[in-house]
C-alpha cells in the first residue's frame, strides 16, 4: 500500500470482510478526502467484490450533478454541513444502487475556515436501507492530517454500521 495508506490496512480489511461476509455493496462520494477513501479500499485485492465505485465531487456543481444535492440545501446550509453530507450519501446510493453509501465533506484546510465553520470541521454521513445517519468532526491537524483522519472516521463509521447491523442509529442526527 502506499504510504498514506499503510496505517489503514488492518482497518480497511475488516471493512472488507464485514461487507462480504454481509453481501452488501458499498459506494463512495468524497469532497474533502479528494478520493482518499476510495483509493484507500481499492487498495486491498477483492475490494471490487463489494466496492461499487465512489465520485470525488468537490466543487457545489460537482454535488449537484453527481450525487444530486438540492442547490436549495447548498445555499441554505453550505457544502460543509449535515444536510449536504446525508444528500450526498443518499444520491450516490440511489446513482449506484448500493446497500451502504458513505460521504464526507469538510473543511481540509490551511484556508476556507470561518468562525462558524472552522478548518477541520467535517460531516461524514452513511445511507442505507434504514435510513442515514450523521457524524460531526473537528480535526485540529493540517491538510494532511485532516484529510486522513477524515479517511479514518468514514471506514470506523462503516465498520460500527455494519458490525452492528443497521437496526439503530438512523434517525439523522449528529453525534
Amino acid at each position: 500500500m502506499a504510504d498514506a495508506g499503510e496505517p489503514f490496512v488492518d482497518l480497511v480489511r475488516q471493512v472488507q470482510d464485514r461487507f462480504l461476509e454481509s453481501g452488501w455493496t458499498l459506494a463512495t462520494a468524497e469532497s474533502c478526502t479528494g478520493g482518499l477513501l476510495a483509493h484507500l479500499l481499492t487498495e486491498i485485492p477483492g475490494s471490487s467484490e463489494y466496492f461499487s465505485g465512489g465520485v470525488v465531487c468537490y466543487a457545489n456543481e460537482a454535488k449537484v450533478v453527481m450525487t444530486g444535492v438540492p442547490r436549495e440545501t447548498l445555499e441554505i446550509h453550505g457544502a460543509v454541513s449535515a444536510q449536504v453530507a446525508v444528500a450526498m450519501a443518499e444520491g450516490i446510493r440511489a446513482r449506484l444502487n448500493t446497500d451502504v453509501a458513505v460521504a464526507v465533506t469538510g473543511i481540509a484546510g490551511p484556508r476556507g475556515g470561518s468562525e462558524s465553520k472552522p478548518v477541520g470541521l467535517t460531516y461524514v454521513a452513511l445511507a442505507d436501507h434504514a435510513g442515514h445517519e450523521v457524524r460531526r468532526f473537528l480535526w485540529r491537524g493540517d491538510r494532511h492530517q485532516n484529510k486522513l483522519a477524515s479517511a479514518e472516521a468514514v471506514l470506523t463509521f462503516l465498520l460500527d454500521r455494519v458490525a452492528g447491523g443497521t437496526d439503530g442509529g438512523a434517525d439523522g442526527g449528529t453525534s
